[in-house]
């Protein structure tokens, strides 16, 4: 994976620090850290990060308002921390545009996982805008994107990167969009989930 320019938002000093290390560790670059939501918006605009590491419980705006009001000014993949498995939280932060999110405290695992994952959705994104004419018909699209690529890593055992690159390749060749292939995709996972029924 590229090394990447990542900027961090927490306001506990002792994670901040470990959060920065983990990150150091696996060759990426800390440009900055916040210690609050206001600060994290004008912060993430001024450094333009390739990638934000944000808690959700921070001063100020959440990490989730913070993340939305970022979003809406410059696109970049977000990863949020938090210390809740709380499904409401995950709602809100995936409608919000966070691309991923780790339960603290976070292992260099997890770390690694979730930069890697960001990253990947954030590229994906990218490719999905340039069909769509803006960023909220982007993550609709994206939406589709991810249940027929989990469809695709379900039957044909691909790993999601492979899974996406499937999607591209087969609405280019069928000159279609990716999300009228994906939706096609879902179609038929639908079909085959009924016929499985029928048995």
């Amino acid at each position: 994976m590229r090394r990447l320019r990542i900027f961090t938002v927490e306001d506990e000093g002792p994670v901040a620090d470990s959060l920065n290390a983990g990150l150091r560790a696996l060759g990426h670059e800390v440009v900055g850290t916040a210690k609050d939501g206001l600060e994290a918006v004008e912060s993430a605009l001024r450094y333009n990060p390739d990638l934000l590491i944000m808690d959700i419980r921070i001063p100020g705006i959440d990490g989730i308002e913070a993340a939305r009001e970022i979003l809406a000014k410059r696109t970049m993949p977000i990863v949020l921390l938090t210390g809740y498995g709380d499904e409401e939280l995950v709602r809100r932060a995936s409608e919000a545009g966070v691309m991923a999110y780790i339960l603290k405290p976070a292992d260099i695992r997890q770390l690694r996982s979730a930069v890697e994952v960001a990253w990947a959705r954030f590229v994906e994104l990218q490719a999905l805008t340039q069909e769509v004419t803006g960023l909220k018909e982007a993550l609709e699209t994206r939406k589709l994107v991810e249940r027929a690529k989990g469809i695709l890593m379900d039957r044909l055992k691909l790993c999601e990167a492979e899974a996406f690159r499937r999607i591209q390749e087969g609405a280019r060749h069928r000159r279609m969009t990716m999300k009228e292939f994906a939706m096609k995709i879902l179609e038929a996972g639908d079909l085959l989930e009924t016929l499985g029924e029928g048995s």
